[in-house]
C-alpha cells in the first residue's frame, strides 16, 4: 500500500484493521493446549522422497523454486544468500508479494545492492549486504514477474512480521557499532512497504529498541506490535505506538512479567507447565536505544521474565504463537501463546514443549496455517536429524511436514493471501520454494 493510501488507512478503527490483515494472513482457529507426537500421528502421511534431493513431503503435495540465490533480478543485481524470515501480500490486480529477509553481514555478497542504504561499508558508498528483496508473483501462476532489492544497508535481517496495512518489518539481530568497517549503530527494526518499487527510504524504528530483534507481529485489534529477542536470556516486548499503524512517530516499550515467575525456560525444573494459562504484566522500559546493549538485563532486573532464545512470532485469531529455540528441559525448543486482552490482563501459556530431538528440535521461524496449525521452521545444525517443517495440531501434537535434505536450515514460512501455497526459504544457498497439495481440514 502507497503511504498516501495508508495515511487515509489509518484514520480508520481497529475493525478496518482486523479486515485488511485477514487479506495478509488467513486467521488461525483457536487451538486447546497439549503436548506430543501421539497428538498430530498421521494428519499428513508418510513424507516422500524427494527425486531432486531438496524436500521431502507428504503424498500429494509438490513444491516448485520460485527464486534462488544468483537469479537475475530487476533492478541489474542478483539474489543474495541467506534468505530468513518473510511474509506474503496481496497487492491487487492479480499479484502478490514475498518480502524476503538476507541475514547478511559486512563480509558477505550483497548481490550488487546499491542505492539508498541505511549503511555502507567503511566510508565508501557500498551498502552493508543485510536487507531485503521483494519478489513479485502472478496470483494465479505463480510465475515471478520481477524481483529487486527492497531495503539495503543493514545487517542479519533475521526475521520480522507483516502488518495489518502491508508492510514487512524487517528486523536486525545484531547491535555492532560504528567499528571502521560500519558507520551506524544497528539493532533496529526497518519498515519495508510490500508494494514499494524499490529500494525504501531506511529509517530505523529507533523507540522500538534496540536489541538482537528476531521477529515481530502486529495485533490488528490494537495496532500493538510484539516483538521477540535471539538471546539465551531474552524478553517478550511489545511496543504501544503514539499512533496505531504509524511506527515511525514513537511509542513506549515494555516488556511482559508473570509475577512469581521469573524464568520459563524450563532448563532446571518446571518452570512453567503445558497447558496452563497465567496472568501477565507489562514493565514500562527506559533507554530502549540501550547503547550497551543491556536492555534485556535492565528489564529483567525490573521483574521481567526470561524465555529462551525468542524467535518466530505469528498472530492467529485473538491469539499470537511464538517459538523459544532452545526452551525446555530436553532444550529442544518451546511454543508459547499469548492472549491479548482488551479489558484485564493478557494471557500467556506454554502451548507445546519438545521432549525429543527426533520429535522436534529448535523451531524457529513459524505461522500460523488457514486451517489452524502451526508450521514451525527447525534450524538446528547436527548430523543426527534433517531439519523439518513441523506441524503442531489445535491440540498440541507435532507432526513432519517436510524434511529439508539440503544441509541448512528452513525459514520464512508464510501462506499465500489465498491459503492455498505455502511459502518457505532454504536459508543457504537461498532458495524460495512453493508448497502446494491437499492441506488438512
Amino acid at each position: 500500500m502507497i503511504p498516501q493510501d495508508r495515511r487515509r488507512f489509518l484514520g480508520s478503527t481497529a475493525t478496518a484493521f482486523a479486515g485488511l490483515f485477514a487479506v495478509s494472513c488467513a486467521p488461525a482457529a483457536r487451538m486447546t493446549a497439549g503436548a506430543g507426537l501421539a497428538g498430530g500421528a498421521g494428519v499428513v502421511g508418510p513424507l516422500q522422497k524427494d527425486p531432486a534431493g531438496v524436500i521431502d513431503l507428504p503424498p500429494g503435495f509438490s513444491y516448485r523454486v520460485i527464486s534462488r540465490l544468483g537469479d537475475a533480478m530487476s533492478d541489474g543485481g542478483t539474489v543474495p544468500d541467506h534468505a530468513d524470515g518473510m511474509g506474503c501480500f496481496d497487492l491487487g490486480n492479480g499479484e502478490i508479494a514475498l518480502v524476503r529477509n538476507h541475514e547478511l553481514t559486512p563480509q558477505h555478497d550483497s548481490g550488487g545492492a546499491a542505492g539508498p542504504a541505511y549503511d555502507t561499508v567503511a566510508r565508501s558508498l557500498v551498502p552493508l549486504p543485510g536487507g531485503t528483496t521483494t519478489v513479485v508473483l502472478d496470483a494465479a501462476t505463480l510465475a515471478v514477474k520481477r524481483q529487486y532489492r527492497s531495503l539495503a544497508g543493514t545487517i542479519r535481517n533475521c526475521a520480522g512480521g507483516i502488518t495489518p496495512w502491508g508492510s514487512w518489518l524487517s528486523c536486525e539481530e545484531d547491535t555492532r557499532k560504528p567499528n571502521g568497517r560500519i558507520n551506524k549503530e544497528h539493532g533496529y527494526v526497518f519498515e519495508v512497504p510490500a508494494a514499494a518499487p524499490g529500494l525504501v527510504d531506511p529509517v530505523p524504528l529507533k523507540a522500538m529498541g534496540r536489541f538482537n530483534h528476531e521477529a515481530a507481529c502486529v495485533d490488528p485489534a490494537t495496532g500493538i506490535v510484539y516483538l521477540t529477542e535471539d538471546r539465551d536470556d531474552s524478553l517478550l516486548y511489545r511496543f504501544l505506538p503514539t499512533k496505531p499503524g504509524e511506527l515511525a512517530r514513537g511509542g513506549t516499550l515494555q516488556a511482559l512479567a508473570i509475577d512469581g515467575m521469573a524464568d520459563t525456560r524450563n532448563w532446571t525444573g518446571a518452570d512453567i507447565a503445558v497447558g496452563v494459562p497465567t496472568a501477565a504484566r507489562w514493565i514500562t522500559l527506559d533507554n530502549v536505544e540501550a547503547p550497551e546493549d543491556d536492555l534485556r538485563q535492565r528489564g529483567a532486573a525490573m521483574g521481567a521474565t526470561l524465555f529462551a532464545r525468542g524467535e518466530g512470532i505469528w498472530m492467529g485469531e485473538g491469539e499470537m504463537y511464538f517459538c523459544c529455540t532452545s526452551g525446555g528441559a530436553a532444550k529442544e525448543g518451546q511454543i508459547f501463546r499469548l492472549k491479548p486482552a482488551l479489558h484485564g490482563a493478557d494471557m500467556l501459556d506454554l502451548f507445546y514443549e519438545s521432549p525429543d530431538i527426533a520429535e522436534y528440535s529448535f523451531g524457529d521461524n513459524l505461522t500460523v496455517a488457514p486451517n489452524g496449525h502451526l508450521i514451525v521452521c527447525e534450524d538446528q545444525y547436527t548430523e543426527v536429524v534433517d531439519n523439518h517443517l513441523r506441524g503442531i495440531t489445535p491440540q498440541g501434537g507435532a507432526y513432519d511436514f517436510a524434511r529439508l535434505t539440503m544441509q541448512t536450515e528452513l525459514a520464512g514460512a508464510c501462506f499465500s493471501p489465498d491459503g492455498k501455497t505455502l511459502f518457505v526459504n532454504a536459508y543457504s544457498p537461498a532458495m524460495t520454494l512453493a508448497i502446494t497439495g491437499p492441506w488438512p481440514a
